[in-house]
């Protein structure tokens, strides 16, 4: 690929004829049976079991339900699933304790992300509730009024559970709770650590003696540090802070009773890594991987002697196993697509949730690469990705490129942003890029600056220019696959949720003449208003993003908002968005539409009561045809 930096599309040229290929009609509803695009959406889904430390049989589980993701009693030597819960919206938070009795989920409010931990004993069913009492039995683990976002919780053998939550009033909060491994009722709550910065209970040690809490007591919740204090009293124990611009998140305290040493992934090096620490005599020890990559996350093998990595390299995810006897490391499981989620098993397997963009979503033994297990039909597949390169104002990017097949080009294509942004695209299966090209577009995702996966100096390219700098890297791939004659800059749609969604209403805004239409889905239209709605762990992002408060430092908000940009969006935009978001708040989107409309722009608008995201198969359908036929409605083929 050719290198290019300009940031607006070229206009093509006359003398050469653009053949502009038609974009599939979308398939009306209640179609039987349903379009490939929308099998995968009603496809079954289970996602990596955790399973109980004391007991390897069972595990609890996210699967599909009904038509909705809900928590499942799991056990691995019978096959026999057993749903514990029946939300109307599903439920996606769960864990299990680790004599495997009970199994734990955070209760919500129609995913608004606030609510509260509850738990149940293994094996049961959805409680039933009958004029306010509850029938079966179903506890809530931790009340603490008023509901708060989850901070964090972790679970000891003797029915201890450290609690964390957060709020804007308080900032963080972390409780200690007895709740007994057998039998209800539960101890007052014991205070272990309050402070108005973010922090987050992050490890517990096998004996529950010391808790790890991942804070930003420095006012940077992009670069926590780690404060380890005792299970009972809060007392601090020992720190590990490696100062400005650099970051360390606790994974896990080793499985062995009295075993002090906790698992690091630290960023001293070019790339994140893994350090060991014993907190009780302040030893660190490096583990070096000796692989190109950044350790995305990492766990201990039940007996201590060996570690689980995950290292994302160009857009893919791996699995190694590190012996800490003699240092050396070999890969696990496959060596291609993306590995998602991973755990160890006690026997030297692991069990793996594993993907690519053309073949869906398994959970695998590594060693045999056998199906644990499967729910419901199964998707459809899709195309491969390409990897494509192209020379940015920043240095190279990669991107990946989503061919519909039997059509010649230039394709019409939606770039599709990620979230974070410190995340990455990655050859993954992707129900909603497929969709797309179903329907005859072709898809690109961006690993602009600020992505994970291309070392640290990537991940912390996008200093003062948050926004700018990453759409500057889209408009360089973006330009290069025009002027190689891969896509139609005549039909180019930018799409994105969450910080996506936010880069997408920017873009509209800076980078006019690029876009011919966009879909927003949950985004920050307005940094300003959406910060005084943000949940405590969103604003505290938001500080260490743009330096301080929107009242400190209210020209960087300015600048970096798409409200700013307002009256020059051209392209038409539909946004996705809903009344019970606290991550995009519906109020700053009302404002945003209200000023597009006023400067003449054209925006749609889909509101529902889903939260940041649905769980529900046929919301989720909804809303990829909403995409589908606003697109086709503005960016249809003109000969």
């Amino acid at each position: 690929m050719r290198a290019a930096s300009s940031g607006t599309a070229r206009k093509p040229d006359p003398g050469r004829s653009i053949r502009r290929i038609p974009i599939r009609t979308p398939d009306p509803a209640g179609l039987y049976p349903p379009p490939r695009w929308e099998q995968r959406f009603r496809a079954g889904r289970v996602f990596l079991p955790e399973w109980a430390s004391l007991a390897p049989e069972r595990a609890v589980l996210i699967a599909s339900s009904g038509g909705a993701l809900q928590v499942h009693s799991f056990e691995s030597d019978t096959g026999r699933l057993v749903r514990a819960t029946d939300r109307p919206g599903g439920t996606t938070r769960a864990t299990i304790d680790p004599t495997g009795q009970w199994i734990w989920w955070f209760d919500d409010t129609d995913g608004n992300e606030f609510g509260t931990w509850r738990r149940q004993p293994f094996g049961s069913t959805p409680p039933r509730y009958s004029f306010g009492s509850t029938l079966h039995r179903h506890e809530s683990a931790l009340d603490l009024a008023p509901a708060y976002d989850d901070a964090g919780l972790v679970l000891g053998a003797d029915g201890t559970a450290i609690v964390g939550r957060s709020d804007p009033r308080y900032g963080t909060q972390i409780h200690q709770v007895l709740v007994g491994a057998a039998g209800y009722g539960a101890t007052a709550p014991v205070p272990l650590y309050a402070h108005p910065q973010d922090a987050r209970v992050a490890a517990l040690s096998r004996d529950g003696n010391l808790v790890a809490i991942s804070h930003s007591e420095r006012g940077d919740a992009l670069h926590p540090a780690i404060r380890v204090v005792r299970g009972d009293t809060g007392t601090v124990v020992a720190d590990l802070d490696d100062g400005a611009g650099l970051g360390l998140w606790a994974q896990s305290f080793a499985p062995v009773a009295g075993d002090n040493r906790l698992l690091v992934r630290h960023e001293r090096t070019g790339s994140p890594a893994l350090l060991i620490w014993d907190v009780a005599n302040s030893l660190q020890r490096p583990v070096d991987l000796s692989l190109p990559g950044d350790v995305a996350g990492a766990s201990w093998a039940p007996d201590g002697r060996s570690l689980l990595v995950s290292v994302d390299h160009r857009a893919r995810t791996l699995l190694f196993r590190y012996r800490l006897s003699d240092g050396r490391t070999h890969a696990v499981g496959p060596r291609s697509g993306t590995v998602t989620a991973a755990t160890p098993r006690p026997d030297e397997d692991a069990w793996a949730h594993w993907s690519s963009a053309a073949e869906p979503p398994s959970v695998t033994a590594t060693s045999t690469g056998a199906e644990l297990l499967h729910v419901g039909t199964r998707a459809p597949s899709s195309v491969p990705v390409t990897d494509v390169w192209a020379e940015g104002p920043g240095g190279a990017v990669h991107a990946l490129l989503r061919r519909p097949p039997g059509v010649s080009e230039p394709h019409p294509v939606v770039v599709r942003l990620h979230g974070g942004p410190h995340a990455h695209d990655t050859d993954a299966f992707d129900a909603e890029a497929a969709a797309w090209v179903d329907h005859g577009l072709a898809v690109l995702n961006v690993n602009f600056r600020g992505s994970t996966g291309y070392g640290n100096t990537w991940r912390e390219g996008l200093g003062a220019d948050a926004g700018f700098a990453e759409l500057a890297d889209v408009a360089a791939v973006h330009q290069t696959l025009i002027d190689d004659g891969v896509l139609d800059p005549g039909r180019s749609v930018l799409s994105g949720k969450g910080w996506g969604g936010y880069l997408t209403l920017l873009g509209l805004g800076t980078q006019p003449e690029r876009w011919a239409a966009a879909v927003a889905v949950a985004p920050v239209a307005d940094t300003v208003e959406a910060y005084r709605s943000e949940s405590a762990a969103r604003q505290a992002w938001d500080r260490s993003m743009f330096g301080g408060t929107p009242e400190q430092v209210p020209q960087a908000y300015r600048k970096a908002s798409p409200i700013t940009y307002v009256d020059q969006v051209r392209a038409p935009v539909l946004i996705v968005a809903s009344r019970n978001d606290t991550r995009g708040p519906i109020g700053q989107i009302e404002g945003y539409v209200q000023a597009l409309r006023t400067a003449g722009g054209h925006v749609s608008t889909s509101v529902d009561n889903l939260g940041h995201g649905t769980h529900v198969d046929t919301d989720r359908i909804a809303q990829m045809r909403a995409q589908l036929v606003f697109v086709h409605e503005h960016v249809a083929p003109t000969g």
